[in-house]
Order: structure tokens, then sequence, then C-alpha cells
């Protein structure tokens, strides 16, 4: 078995550019999210742990493929990084709903009544 035969890689087009996804195996896990464990100082058991859906060996095989491909790996995330705060910039430039304006306003009596409270 290669190394390669233990991921999914997709690519697809999103509207801030194309985005790659390097997905283990029959799993809904991304890479990233063992290297980022990995990267805080988890080590390999826990990480199996955190995701039951990943057995050692997988964990295992997206450590060794993150070593191996470091800088292509740590572009990956930074893309993906890119293309998240791209779609949350544009989320953020979107009037709020009407249950957010809702939210707002009752969260803003509350705080009206408790300042009117305390002082």
């Amino acid at each position: 078995m290669q190394l390669e035969d233990y991921f999914d890689f997709e690519k697809f087009d999103t509207e801030f550019g194309p985005v790659d996804r390097i997905r283990l195996k029959d799993t809904r896990v991304d890479i990233e999210i063992v290297v980022e464990e990995f990267n805080e100082g988890v080590n390999p058991q826990e990480i199996a742990e955190n995701y039951p859906t990943l057995t050692l060996e997988q964990v295992y095989a997206a450590i060794t493929y993150y070593l191996h491909n470091k800088a292509d790996v740590d572009e990956y995330n930074r893309r993906g990084e890119e293309i998240a705060d791209a779609y949350y910039q544009e989320h953020l430039k979107q009037p709020p709903d009407a249950v957010t304006l809702r939210l707002r306003a009752l969260i803003a009596q509350r705080d009206a009544r408790e300042q009117g409270a305390a002082g």
C-alpha cells in the first residue's frame, strides 16, 4: 500500500478560487484536523481516540504524509484558511436576519434593565 492510498484527494472550485481537500479515506476527517492536533502536541493515540472513525494507522499515515510533504500541506492549510476567511468576510457583509435583530434587541433590553438595577 502506498501512503497516498490512505487519502481521498479532491479539487473543486469556489467563488474565491480553486481549493483542495485531503480527507482520510472512508472518513469525514480532513488531514488538517490531524495535523493541527499533532502540531499542538497531542499524541497519535489520543488523536485516534478523539476521532472514532479514524484508526491509529490512519493517524500515523496522516502524520507521515504531513512530515514528508510539510511545505505542500502547510500551503494547503494556508489556502484553506484563506478561502474560509473570504467566506467569513462575505458573511459579515450580509445584513443580519430578523431573528438576529430580535435577539440583539432582547439582549439590549436585558442589559438596560441590569444597568438600571445596578445604578
